[in-house]
Order: structure tokens, then sequence, then C-alpha cells
């Protein structure tokens, strides 16, 4: 009988596989490093830092209504007249005249009673509170889309890694197979099965490797620095637990703290302050004008052959009322009074969509975590089940396709609850993400949860820190690559069918 190479156990390759895949790379980056680096690249958050920085400037322009203006002027004019005489003595004469005009002057205006350009002041102030509530949004959403990126890399390896362990455990039961058939102690059927299995984990294998480069991709383009390698989790994983346990306690928090809600409560009093504005339509206004000039006339006037020179001070008020402007005023006012009532529905539809994203959130994390511990169950299940096939089919009671059935129930049982790890990562930060309260230490409170060096410390709950743990080195072994077994065509003879025996002879009877 050739010599076969005795292939791993079940148990040892995924250990292996699940050493390499946790073995910290001294280019890995943590969650905290990615976002950092998003940060600074991130087209979509640089366009909303750049948006809010324009809001600020154009919030500030509103505070000139109420400063003081001030204006310096100066100017020269040459003048060119002829004067007609018309009456009396030079009737009928035209006497030139060329001089020229200089004055220079500074004025300044101060408002004292204009109500349109304080309720418009006021608004300015809003409208900066507005633009850092939309940054705040922008940077939440940069850090849920960070974590996403993040943790759909860790999950496309997670994928990988468990197909090629399915891999060797199907070459295993391939091989084995083989064996059992050439010494006749199974059929060429068990010997199929575990090829068609083996062909299909090979695609599956190909699937994922894809999916990884297309996962690394979106990473690398989100954050802007190519090969990015981010950190597993650190072993045994302990998931950290959103407080408080408690639906409505979120919602309210959402009601005082989400950024969406203050934005829409500010856009309500805006449009107040713009009633405020239409009604100033009505309302005198008072200026307070102050000023110096000097003329100049060094070649005299249209009045004067002799130079002269002007200095004139002015300080005054100037008070204006406005009596009819054609009801522009009446129906401006409708109009403010109007987008009122529309600001104060987005800000009713504002609070509903918060409060039912938060809930479903919310309930979507409580799910996503009682599915890790039937998970948790699941995998323990189907390794004993996987065991007990294998045991079945050495004995004889069991069959080939059993265990390749229990094997893959192993391997997709594994890949669904290493998903629901990370979803449940991701649902914290999404839930806070909903009721307005995501902020970069809630991100540190998912980081902690990840390798360090190599170590196996996790945080256990948000917030808290976790305490170093040592240096664990870990040396990944080598699983060695299963070939594809060679197995003769199946090509069985056709079946010879019996021939027809001859009709039987029916003898006529006597006549009577």
């Amino acid at each position: 009988m050739p010599f076969r190479p005795r292939l791993l156990p079940l148990s040892a390759a995924l250990a292996s596989l699940f050493a390499t895949l946790l073995a910290l790379p001294a280019q890995g980056q943590t969650l905290n490093e990615l976002y950092e680096s998003a940060r600074g690249f991130d087209a979509t958050y640089q366009g909303a830092r750049a948006q809010y920085d324009a809001s600020v400037a154009r919030a500030a322009q509103a505070k000139a209504g109420i400063l003081p203006a001030v204006g310096l002027t100066a100017g020269a004019t040459r003048n060119n007249l002829d004067i007609d005489t018309l009456t009396g003595t030079g009737r009928g004469t035209t006497i030139p005249r060329d001089f020229t005009t200089q004055n220079v002057g500074i004025n300044a205006t101060q408002p004292l009673y204009r109500p349109a350009n304080w309720a418009t002041y006021e608004q300015g102030k809003r409208q900066a509170e507005i633009a850092q509530a939309v940054l705040t949004i922008a940077e939440q959403d940069l850090i849920v889309r960070v974590s996403q990126a993040y943790f759909d890399v860790l999950a496309s390896q997670d994928s990988l890694t468990l197909v090629r362990a399915q891999k060797v455990a199907v070459a295993e039961q391939l091989a084995s197979a083989k064996r059992n058939f050439e010494v006749g102690t199974s059929t060429i059927t068990d010997t199929r099965e575990a090829q068609a299995r083996y062909d299909l984990v090979i695609a599956q294998e190909i699937a994922a490797e894809n999916d990884l480069q297309v996962k690394k991709v979106v990473l690398d383009q989100l954050v802007g620095r190519p090969g990015s390698v981010p950190v597993p989790l650190a072993q045994p994983v302990v998931l950290p637990a959103a407080t408080p346990a408690n639906i409505e306690a979120w919602v309210a928090q959402a009601e005082e703290a989400h950024p969406a809600i203050r934005q829409a409560r500010l856009g309500l009093d805006v449009a107040g302050l713009e009633i405020r504005k239409a009604e100033a339509g009505h309302k005198p206004t008072l200026d307070a004008n102050l000023g110096y000039n000097i003329t100049r006339n060094p070649d005299g006037s249209s009045t004067s052959t002799v130079g002269t020179r002007i200095n004139a001070a002015s300080v005054g008020v100037v008070f204006n009322l406005p009596l009819f402007a054609g009801f522009a005023t009446e129906n401006r006012i409708k109009e403010t009074l109007a987008l009122e009532d529309q600001s104060r529905s987005v800000l009713d539809g504002t609070r509903r969509s918060v409060a039912q994203a938060t809930r479903a959130a919310y309930l979507g994390l409580v799910s996503g975590a009682g599915q890790v511990k039937a998970l948790e169950a699941a995998e323990a299940s189907s390794q004993s089940a996987l065991d007990a096939n294998r045991l079945g089919y050495q004995v004889g009671v069991r069959i080939n396709i059993d265990v390749l059935n229990s094997q893959s129930q192993l391997f997709q049982t594994k890949r669904d609850l290493a998903q629901a790890r990370y979803n449940v990562l991701l649902g914290n930060l999404k839930l806070r993400q909903a009721n307005g309260t995501l902020t970069i230490n809630d991100m540190n409170a998912i980081n902690a949860t990840l390798a360090k060096n190599g170590s196996t410390a996790a945080s256990p709950s948000l917030g808290e820190q976790p305490q170093a743990a040592p240096s664990v080195p870990v040396t990944p072994p080598r699983i060695p690559v299963v070939p594809p077994v060679p197995v003769p065509p199946f090509n069985p003879p056709a079946p010879t069918m019996p021939a027809a025996p001859p009709p039987p002879v029916i003898l006529n009877p006597p006549a009577r």
C-alpha cells in the first residue's frame, strides 16, 4: 500500500489556523489607529469639517448688524464749467470756470435700535450650534464606518481561516474514504461524496479569499493607508455589555443628547427668530451717525474764485419709521409662521425617528447577544455531534456523508458565531449612534477588546480599560497542504438486459 502522510486531527488543524490568525503582526493597527488615519483622509468627513468651518464663519457674519460700521472716503474731481450770463450787465456772455474739488472723510454709523438686526444676530449663534451638531453627526458616522470596515475584514479573515480548516478536515475524510475503498470496507460512493464536498470547499475558499481582498480594499480606501492589518480580538472573547439594560433609558437619553434632535430644536428657534425679523418690518429704526469730512477747492468753486477748505464734523441720530410697504410685511409674517409650523413638524418627526432607531438598535443588540450565547452552545453541540459521527463511521454505524454533514454544520456554526460577535461589538456603537451619545471613548472600549502583543486580555464591559496582561508569544504551526486524492474515473459497464421469452403457442380448439 502506498505511503500516505498522516493528517492533523480536526482539533489540531483548528488550533493551528486560529493561532496563525491570532498571532499579532508587527504592522497590525488597532481600531483607534485606523480611526485617526481616517479622520485625516476620509473625503466625507473632510467635507463635513469644511462645511462646519464655513457655517461658523457664516454665522459670525450676523454679528455685523449690531456693530458700528466705519468707512473712509476720499476723492478728487476736476470740473470744467461754462457760465452763461442771462441777465444784467454782461448779458449774453460766457465765462469759463475750471476748478478742482478734493475731499476726504471718515464716517461711522452705530445701530441703536434695529430689531431685525438683533434677531439675525441670535440666529447666527444658533446656526453655529447647528453646524456643531452636524459635525458631531459626521464624526459619529465616521466611527461607525471605520468600525464596520474593520470588523468586516476580521470577519472575512475568520471565514477564510475556517474554510481552510474545513478543507483540511474534508481532505482527511476523503483520504480515509479512499483508503477504505481500496481495502474493500466501503463503496465508491463514500469517495465520490467526499470528493464532491472537497471540490465545494475549494470553491468556497476562492470566494472567501476574494471577499477578504475586497474588504481590505474598502478599509484601505477609508483610512488612506495601503496594506492595513486590523488587530484581531483577544482570546477568549469577552463581549462588552451595554448599560443601562433599559430600552426606555436609552430613548430618554436620545431625547436630550441626540445631535439630530438638537439640530431640529435649534432649527425651530431659528424659525421663531425669523418671525421676529418679519415683524420688525413694522417697527422703527434708530441709528447714530458720526463723521468728519474735509473738502478743498484750491482753484475756487462754481460760485467763488477764491480757494477754500472746509472742515466739517457731524454727529446726529437718524430715525426711520416705515408706514406702508404694499402689504409685504404682513405676507412675510404669514410666511414665517408657516415655516415655523414646518420646523415644529420636522422636530416631531426627528424625535420619533430617533426613538424608533434607538429601540431597534437596542433590540438588535440584545438579540445579537442572545445569538452569541446560542451559537456558543451550538458550537459545542456541533463538535460533539461531529465526534460522535466520526466514531460511528469508524465502527461502521455511520456513513461518510454523515461525517461530512457534521463537519459542514460545525464550520458554519463557527463562522456564524464569529460574525455574531462582531455584530455585537458593532451593535454597541450603533446603539450609541442611534441615541446620539457615541464618542471616541466608546470606540476606546471596543478597542480594548483587541489583542495586545499576542495577549488574551479582554475588556469585560464598555468604558472599563483592561489591565495589562503579560505577553504570550504564539508560534503558528505549519498546516500541511492536502492535495486532492486522485480517483479513477467511475465508468461501470452498461447492464445486460435479459432477452424476452418467446411468445406461447396457442392451439386452435377443436371444432364441435
